[in-house]
């Protein structure tokens, strides 16, 4: 099944599914301090799935990231190689430019305007939109992430995807270097 389908699908059944969080709680658990740049510079791997809240559907991935950082250390680049349970591969490629002290924006093949990551109480917070295309037309999701790092080494990526401002599914992203 296409990664565009299944979100265009599946999410048009929880339109009307109200009354949820539109980001992610802090988590209850000790954490580490992380930057953008320190999650996500160098080779990482990660397993992850989405999640749809009301009919349960849930979609596995596994992704290889390859994140550079430019001599001046102002841009990321992060490559992002994709391969979901059944079999269907993607690659893409967040470039992130520093707004100015704990502020990031960035872009990917698929978003919609910038992307803004703030760095405060040592996690992330990424905030962004984008277009998802499939056989029956474009879907445009908001996504709002809580990045974080545990005790134990593991990057935590969770969030909260919206259509039309509401939120219907989830995302949870864990990275190890």
């Amino acid at each position: 099944m296409d990664r565009r389908f299944f979100l265009t699908g599946a999410l048009a059944a929880t339109a009307g599914l109200a009354g949820c969080a539109s980001a992610p709680p802090a988590p209850r658990l000790p954490t580490r301090p992380v930057t953008l740049d320190q999650a996500f510079l160098g080779r990482k791997h990660g397993r992850g799935h989405f999640r749809i809240w009301l009919t349960g559907e849930e979609r596995r991935f596994d992704a290889v990231l390859d994140g550079r950082l430019s001599r001046q250390g102002n841009r990321l680049t992060v490559v992002e190689d994709f391969v979901y349970d059944d079999g269907q591969k993607d690659r893409l490629t967040w470039v992130f430019d520093r707004a100015g002290p704990n502020r990031w924006t960035g872009q990917r093949e698929d978003t919609v305007g910038l992307a803004e990551a703030i760095q405060a109480n040592g996690q992330i917070r990424l905030r962004y939109t984008a277009d998802f295309r499939s056989l029956s037309g474009v879907t445009r999701l908001g996504f709002a992430d809580l990045i974080y790092l545990r005790e134990d080494g593991l990057i935590v990526n969770e969030g909260i995807v919206s259509r039309a401002g509401i939120p219907v599914a989830g995302v949870r992203f864990e990275i190890r270097g």
